[in-house]
């Protein structure tokens, strides 16, 4: 008796998570261009992105957090370089992150456009090192400093991105 072949798709389940993804992200950041999050469909979005909800399911539980997990991979290189160097000031942590975001200037555009800066506390809080379970001194100092440069990433959009990093840290002491 001869053996049927089995239909497999190429992919590993790493590979083709990786291409639901990449292709949501892609339809996410189309869609966001026409309108708001709130009235993007998921369905709307799968059909964009030429997947099943499933798919989507699989990968993400929000329409956000597709939002949230491209920000991620954007941030990874500058959050990287903070988190290695240790006792960073905050004069260097403010040119690598506004450095970022004028790099990315229409993606963070976008973002500031749909009302969706917010998304981006929990990135800075933990790019600053903030763990609720930290000593006191370390949670509310890693926080304070969270909020501080979260604070003037959001003016910092609301001003229409218009102020250099250099220009920024012109106004921090030394």
């Amino acid at each position: 008796m001869e053996q049927k072949r089995k239909n497999v798709s190429p992919f590993s389940n790493e590979s083709r998570n990786a291409y639901v993804v990449e292709h949501l992200t892609g339809a996410m950041l189309a869609l966001l261009e026409e309108k708001p999050v709130a009235e993007i469909s998921i369905s709307e979005l799968c059909d964009q992105a030429g997947v099943g909800r499933t798919s989507f399911y699989r990968n993400f539980e929000e329409k956000e957090d597709i939002i949230k997990a491209h920000m991620r991979r954007l941030s990874q290189g500058w959050a990287d370089e903070c988190k290695s160097t240790p006792n960073i000031p905050v004069r260097e942590i403010v040119r690598i992150v506004f450095s970022h975001f004028e790099a990315n200037r229409e993606f963070y555009s976008l973002l500031n456009k749909r009302g969706l800066v917010y998304l981006l506390k929990d990135i800075i809080l933990d790019l600053c090192g903030f763990n609720p379970e930290q000593d006191m001194v370390a949670a509310y100092s890693s926080a304070y400093v969270g909020f501080f440069l979260y604070g003037w990433i959001e003016v910092w959009f609301r001003r229409g991105m218009r102020d250099t990093a250099e220009e920024l840290i012109a106004y921090l002491p030394e």
